[in-house]
């Protein structure tokens, strides 16, 4: 704030979640829920609305917040763009099918190298991105033990039944493996196992490139973000959560490129959590997100903060993203990369209850923190200062990894693709 007066009154927030197939409502009545927390804990006021509903058929999913924080009263509306019927669709519902995409999947990020670069950074996405194959190969090996041992208890009726036996035995062996894994699916709200598989299996599919459908809709998000940033508002706040935050780069810079971001409109700001980036930019195809990193990292029209923590063992913690993906180009100026640092802006006691909830934890920079420092989401989305000057003065982490380990640099589909970093 400048001379008393709030830098900021009203505010249009975008959020643009991971590969998520569920309905955006679980993110506004996590919002409500948390931001209720932090407020209580930090001692400001916030209060939610339902967005007014739109004539226009499709429009993002919203809510409306009122804050009052350090005697400033601001209003933000807070929008979802939406993809998860994309998710969906690329989520098969049968078995075979799932286990094919393992096998592709797999092949795909070790026959590149990207598998054993990413190890490199940390390793926590890693043994993330490892755990569906893992559980998904356990499940098959159970099915197949309870089938041979279904089968091997049907044998010691031969004797008295001959080759009968052994065809009950096979058959009801088959059957019994089949229904476990058929269990093992329906209980994948606890095991994840599916559903990371599907995840990986996304990026995989057209090694790092973005598929029609996505590109479709990511230039629709541009629109809509393009709409806001000709309204009379003093900031436009773009969050890109997970993989959302690779989708958020290729439209912030597609955004740009087409000169869509006024010189005299609301402030741009970037704000990428628990970001993923390293899964797509290490594939060979991902040319469009390389450039798209290497050309936003250079803008002065946003600025970009990145957010993770080592904490969260399925982002890749405190890896600069475009830097680690060896396109850092000179002039170079963002993101800005810091860590939510969970273990100290989280009581002993807060800790202790999350740390072993892995996908509990990559949703956290979205919460509450009972020890707040200087990473408050709701201080973020509603507060009275833009991103660009409550961060101005913040120094990166010192422990951030910035080394190129890319083995694919290229920006473009050329001969040099394939180029070793």
């Amino acid at each position: 704030m400048s001379d008393g007066q709030p830098e900021v009154r009203r505010r249009r927030v975008f959020y643009i979640p991971g590969y998520d197939p569920i309905h955006p409502r679980r993110y506004r009545e996590l919002y409500r829920k948390e931001g209720a927390a932090q407020a209580a804990i930090s001692g400001y006021a916030l209060t939610l609305k339902p967005k007014p509903k739109s004539a226009v058929p499709g429009s993002p999913y919203g809510w409306q917040v009122a804050a009052e924080m350090d005697g400033a009263q601001v209003s933000a509306e807070i929008e979802v763009l939406v993809w998860s019927e994309i998710v969906r669709s690329s989520m098969s519902n049968s078995i075979p099918a799932t286990y094919l995409q393992l096998l592709r999947t797999a092949w795909v990020y070790i026959s590149t190298g990207a598998l054993f670069r990413l190890m490199r950074l940390r390793k926590g996405p890693v043994i993330a991105a490892l755990y569906p194959v893992g559980m998904l190969l356990l499940q098959l090996l159970l099915a197949a033990l309870l089938a041979w041992g279904v089968y091997a208890l049907a044998t010691l009726a031969e004797p008295l039944l001959g080759l009968v036996a052994r065809i009950i035995g096979a058959a009801a062996g088959l059957g019994l493996g089949w229904a476990l894994l058929r269990w093992f699916q329906a209980k994948d709200g606890k095991f994840f196992a599916y559903y990371l598989m599907h995840d990986y299996a996304y990026s995989a599919r057209h090694r790092g490139a973005n598929p029609p459908e996505l590109e479709a809709r990511l230039s629709l998000f541009g629109e809509i973000i393009a709409a806001a940033l000709r309204e009379e508002v003093d900031e436009v706040l773009v969050v890109g959560h997970s993989s959302g935050a690779h989708l958020a780069v290729s439209i912030l810079a597609d955004l740009i490129r087409s000169g869509k971001v006024p010189e005299q409109g609301p402030r741009l700001g970037f704000l990428s959590l628990g970001q993923v980036v390293p899964m797509v930019s290490f594939l060979p195809e991902a040319w469009r997100l390389r450039a798209d990193l290497a050309y936003l990292s250079q803008r002065g029209e946003l600025t970009w903060v990145d957010v993770t923590a080592p904490g969260d063992g399925c982002a890749f913690a405190l890896c600069d993203p475009v830097a680690v993906s060896g396109v850092a180009p000179e002039g170079k100026r963002w993101p800005l990369v810091f860590s939510a640092q969970f273990t100290r802006s989280l009581s002993p006691a807060r800790w202790k209850e999350l740390r072993w909830r892995f996908f509990r934890l990559h949703f956290q920079y979205l919460c509450a923190f009972d020890r707040p420092l200087d990473y408050d989401y709701f201080r973020i989305t509603a507060g009275p200062l833009t991103l660009a000057t409550r961060y101005a003065q913040r120094p990166p982490s010192a422990s951030r990894l910035e080394a190129p380990v890319n083995r694919f640099t290229s920006t473009a589909p050329t001969s040099s693709s394939a180029r070793a970093a």
